[in-house]
């Protein structure tokens, strides 16, 4: 006996949804012969497997060519070539691009401008079979292209965008808003795509406005707050703005000696070496900034002469 098998009755069936499946001989030794036939066709078939592809639009390849229209009016795989390639003037062809009359296809007047808002497009050649030749230049900047938007190559820092005292750089000249602003020595301060805010150390400057000695703090370093910068002392007196005056007694250290008194008019840390030294044997005997010379042994000059003994009991000068 002959067992009947028909390919068709398997599911899923084997040529797929939008394909119909018909076994013409279902003997059992008559294998792999069954054909899938387009639904929306019927006309294009294949043997032994499903149809490649039942609904083909051929304008989805852009047949065609730039400034023209492409319709395809049937899209069954059994009519192919049919499609229609319109010019802007109407003129027309079957399965081909069409041949547009002269001086009728200017590839800038397409829209969307093909080079964008901020380019100006120029068409040579406006002959329908001399397409994608339109040449598209920056308007600002540099840079230029044929068949396609320029590439326009704009120094950002050329408008001047970071102000006084700043360093503009654009290194990536293709895009926007990557410039880098730099501060000027001796402020500090970077920015990118925007003016930087510089700071400024007053307390970084040669020479210190503090005096030696004076502990400087500038709180605030923008160009908005100078003169806000603290001097000091080691004893705790401040200034803003300015040296602070600290309280600093020359005499402290006694610098006159024991025989001498010391006194210090001025203590401010910046009025130093005025201290005086005064003899206590003499009070006339004063010297500044040292200690003063309060003896003098007037026998050394031999004055009673070779017999006779010459004794000085103050040695003060006189």
């Amino acid at each position: 006996a002959s067992c009947e098998t028909d390919e068709c009755s398997v599911t899923p069936s084997p040529c797929g949804a939008d394909q119909t499946c018909v076994d013409p001989n279902k003997a059992a030794d008559k294998l792999h012969d069954f054909e899938c036939a387009c639904n929306n066709d019927m006309i294009t078939k294949k043997v032994d497997g499903p149809v490649a592809a039942c609904v083909v639009d051929e304008c989805a390849s852009s047949p065609c060519g730039m400034g023209q229209t492409c319709v395809d009016g049937d899209t069954r795989a059994s009519s192919m070539g049919d499609y229609t390639c319109e010019c802007a003037n109407g003129v027309m062809a079957i399965g081909k691009p069409a041949t547009c009359e002269m001086g009728t296809t200017d590839e800038c007047a397409s829209n969307p401008p093909p080079c964008g808002t901020d380019q100006d497009c120029t068409d040579p050649n406006t002959t329908g079979t001399s397409l994608n030749d339109f040449i598209c230049a920056c308007r600002t900047g540099s840079g230029s292209e044929v068949g396609a938007a320029a590439a326009c190559k704009v120094n950002e820092c050329d408008t001047s965008p970071c102000g006084p005292g700043q360093d503009c750089t654009d290194t990536m000249l293709t895009s926007t808003g990557d410039f880098e602003c730099t501060c000027r020595a001796p402020k500090t301060g970077t920015s990118t795509g925007s003016a930087a805010t510089c700071e400024f150390d007053e307390c970084a400057t040669m020479p210190s406005p503090c005096e030696v000695g004076q502990t400087c703090t500038d709180p605030v370093k923008t160009d908005a707050s100078l003169k806000d910068f603290t001097c000091e002392c080691a004893n705790g007196a401040t200034a803003t703005g300015a040296a602070a005056i600290c309280e600093t007694d020359e005499c402290a250290s006694s610098p006159c000696g024991a025989d001498q008194i010391c006194n210090d008019p001025n203590t401010a840390s910046n009025k130093m070496h005025d201290f005086e030294c005064t003899c206590k044997s003499d009070p006339n005997l004063k010297a500044v900034d040292g200690p003063a010379t309060c003896d003098k042994d007037e026998c050394k000059s031999k004055p009673c002469g070779a017999s006779q003994t010459c004794n000085d009991p103050v040695k003060s000068l006189r």
